[in-house]
């Protein structure tokens, strides 16, 4: 189904996206790499990729690794770019840049290096795999991802999932997880929200009166409708409906899913909420709970730096600086080391 929906989306870009390898699959994407104009990495001036795969290859040749050749090229490439750089480095060289790079390299520094070789869809599916592998699921890469993705976004990610992994993404959460949280997973994995910017005053007003109806008004919560709303209606839409809301209630929605739910479930509909009013500030609170207190959660943090830093990271820092009255900058150089730190603050892109 995944791979039907995307070649419908071709239809309508203009865009050629082939069923056939993965390797296919990941070159028709390289045209939509450019994701977003508010990114600490931009496009690097007078871009050589021969030049750029020379730099790489020697950084690993012989005795020892020179990491900071590595951080000073692929911190400083727009998606597109690296994926020339990889391109070339095979080649030239006759190795993927991705193998080679991984025998050099190890821990979360790796993890970094490793994730900005990827094209945004092939990422995204990537963390999602990981984090349903093996005993446990990683519930946080789950609504980070899934809350946050337009639908085009999740269409890639899903037909990358599934041609990658020989697996389908749907049947992989839904063994991953249960009840009411895997509803809402599933439904918002349809990638099926109204996307427009129509709103409906009347609906407005119904669909304020019906979440207070499922949740404040009676005993026991109507989780259902929250999904029905939550998952499907568009961004203006909702921002009215919290309004509403609130006069109803008397109290933010937010408010009210915390006192109405609990554990995973809680998370998505309170993440889905947060994107719906801002998306960047929600990934500034996902990067400070990431370091604040003892320990660091690596998953989180380098998911978020990998995957913003083209898009809305400027923004991001803005929100962080508002939000906790210091630097994002500042967050990842006390709460990180060595060559992992040099390259998110490269990623951070400065004070």
């Amino acid at each position: 189904m995944s791979m039907r929906i995307l070649r419908n989306e071709a239809v309508q870009t203009g865009r050629a996206v082939s069923c056939t390898p993965i390797s296919s699959l990941k070159h028709s994407f390289v045209a939509m790499a450019a994701l977003g104009n508010r990114g600490t990495v931009t496009e690097a001036a007078g871009f050589n990729p021969e030049e750029d795969a020379q730099k790489l290859r020697n950084a690993m040749k012989g005795a020892g690794t020179d990491e900071a050749a590595i951080i000073e090229v692929l911190a400083h490439r727009t998606i597109a770019q690296r994926q020339r750089i990889k391109e070339t480095y095979k080649q030239t060289v006759g190795k993927e840049l991705a193998d080679d790079l991984k025998s050099e390299l190890t821990g979360n520094f790796e993890k970094v290096v490793l994730g900005l070789l990827m094209l945004a869809p092939e990422y995204d599916a990537h963390e999602l795999r990981y984090a349903m592998k093996g005993a446990g699921t990683d519930e946080a890469c789950l609504i980070d991802i899934l809350a946050s993705r337009t639908n085009a976004e999740i269409k890639a990610l899903t037909a990358f999932y599934n041609k990658e992994y020989e697996k389908n993404l749907e049947e992989d959460i839904c063994s991953d997880t249960s009840g009411m949280f895997q509803r809402v997973l599933v439904s918002l994995l349809t990638a099926g929200r109204d996307e427009s910017n129509r709103v409906d005053e009347a609906l407005v007003t119904q669909d304020a009166k019906d979440l207070y109806e499922a949740g404040e008004a009676r005993w026991g919560t109507d989780e259902v409708k929250f999904l029905t709303i939550l998952c499907v209606r568009n961004k203006a839409h909702l921002l009215r409906v919290f309004q509403e809301y609130h006069k109803i209630a008397g109290r933010d929605i937010e408010d009210s899913i915390k006192r109405e739910m609990s554990g995973c479930l809680e998370d998505i509909f309170l993440a889905i909420v947060r994107c719906m009013k801002s998306k960047t500030a929600f990934f500034a609170e996902r990067l400070h709970k990431s370091m604040k207190g003892l320990g660091t959660t690596d998953s989180m943090l380098i998911r978020i730096m990998v995957s913003r830093a083209e898009i809305d990271m400027l923004d991001i820092k803005a929100d962080f600086l508002r939000m906790y009255g210091k630097t994002l900058y500042s967050f990842i150089k006390g709460d990180t080391s060595g060559d992992y730190r040099k390259i998110l603050l490269e990623l951070c892109g400065g004070e």
